[in-house]
């Protein structure tokens, strides 16, 4: 492991030690934003700026082939984390969620999809390109309810020529889609298209959509232990329909005064313009190894943090005066007191070292002008956080609350 990097001089827990660099008294409980990266992430960052730093898929000398080799092979991983063919699904890279959503959006052919269909419990990064590409497009645009299991409240005559554009997980409580499968099923059959926003689901349980035949899934790397990067998995044939409107170096096979080629066998690029964070997509891939191997107490990543879960959300539920929005254990908890504003507990907590968010997380729709709710405080974990973290985190929050 590099020297470059300061760690903590504290005892670690054996079962965070890829995070050695936080000092124990930090409790990190922000990973729904963005989760922390484990040292081989960052180190696979800094090997390529040491040692390889070059363009991909542009030049011919060593460094450069090295970078291609990493970059495909990240695209690899990325189909295969989330059991996707490479015949059929290409994988690309982009800033973030938020971008990849507009990105498609922004590029689906004109006089193709009638309405655009989303539900009322949305992150921003989904919520609002659904209002604007319907007035774009001049289509109809539904807004439908979740159900308490966090599935899609719908009929199949409402999917008709559709987009559906939706969350596989809930950033406010981590409630899934659980008719994904269904969903995607109906709409094909109506002659739509579903993407999905699986910003939170990737890095915890990305099972949830290996048998989803979803056209497109926008993710971010820098909420599954990756850099500050975005990833769209999309279907060939919906990448093959593509209006391209944003191109550039990178996209083309040949150029003329007026007219260019894009490249025939590399579809993914047309996604892809410019030039790309080599080094966030090759961390990215590093996380990717990272999450196969980890086994924190022996236990699969998903596993060990329900446990963490499972305890944390028992040990809020039985502090007076909080309310939880969670209906269930879940990675992501978030709650309202009536002692005490959401904004002043998160400042009194940060003052015991334990990083928290407070506000809607971006879901303003639901969370206010559907709900009608206060501020929430929302605690959400990650493969960095251990039992006694939790166990100190309820302690001072109900010592907080109590002297309210």
């Amino acid at each position: 492991m590099s020297d470059r990097f300061i760690r903590s001089q504290t005892a670690v827990d054996p079962a965070v030690k890829d995070f050695d660099y936080l000092a124990e008294a930090q409790i990190y409980l922000d990973s729904a934003c963005q989760t922390l990266r484990p040292q081989q992430t960052i180190i696979a960052m800094d090997r390529y700026y040491h040692e390889y730093n070059a363009c991909g898929d542009r030049v011919k000398y060593e460094w450069g082939r090295k970078v291609d080799e990493e970059i495909q092979n990240t695209r690899e991983h990325l189909l295969n984390f989330i059991g996707k063919s490479k015949r059929e699904y290409a994988c690309a890279f982009t800033l973030n969620t938020t971008y990849g959503i507009n990105l498609l959006l922004s590029q689906l052919a004109e006089n193709t999809f009638e309405r655009i269909i989303t539900s009322t419990m949305e992150h921003n990064s989904v919520f609002l390109p659904s209002i604007t590409y319907a007035k774009k497009l001049g289509l109809g645009r539904s807004v439908l309810p979740r159900q308490p299991d966090g599935s899609l409240d719908y009929e199949a005559t409402q999917l008709s020529k559709s987009i559906v554009l939706v969350n596989t997980t809930s950033n406010i409580d981590g409630s899934i889609l659980t008719n994904a499968t269904a969903l995607a099923s109906d709409t094909h059959r109506a002659g739509g298209i579903v993407i999905l926003d699986a910003a939170q689901t990737v890095g915890h349980h990305p099972e949830l959509i290996k048998h989803v035949d979803f056209d497109a899934v926008c993710f971010s790397g820098h909420k599954m232990y990756g850099p500050s990067i975005g990833v769209i998995i999309v279907k060939k044939t919906l990448l093959e329909k593509l209006d391209p409107s944003f191109i550039g170096g990178g996209t083309v096979q040949d150029v003329q005064r007026d007219t260019y080629t894009l490249l025939p066998d590399e579809p993914a690029s047309r996604l892809e313009p410019g030039l790309q964070n080599f080094a966030g997509i090759i961390g990215l891939g590093a996380a990717i190894g990272w999450l196969a191997k980890h086994r924190p107490e022996g236990k699969m990543p998903k596993d060990y943090v329900q446990a963490l879960a499972q305890n944390l959300y028992d040990g809020i539920t039985r502090i007076p005066h909080v309310t939880l929005f969670n209906k269930a254990p879940s990675s992501i908890v978030s709650f309202y007191s009536d002692r005490i504003d959401a904004h002043k507990l998160s400042i009194y907590l940060s003052a015991q070292g334990i990083m928290v968010r407070s506000g809607y997380f971006c879901c303003h729709y639901y969370l206010d002008a559907l709900s009608h709710l206060p501020p929430l405080v929302r605690l959400s974990l990650g493969l960095n956080n251990t039992q006694r973290q939790v166990e100190s985190t309820i302690r001072i929050l109900e010592r907080i609350i109590r002297e309210q």
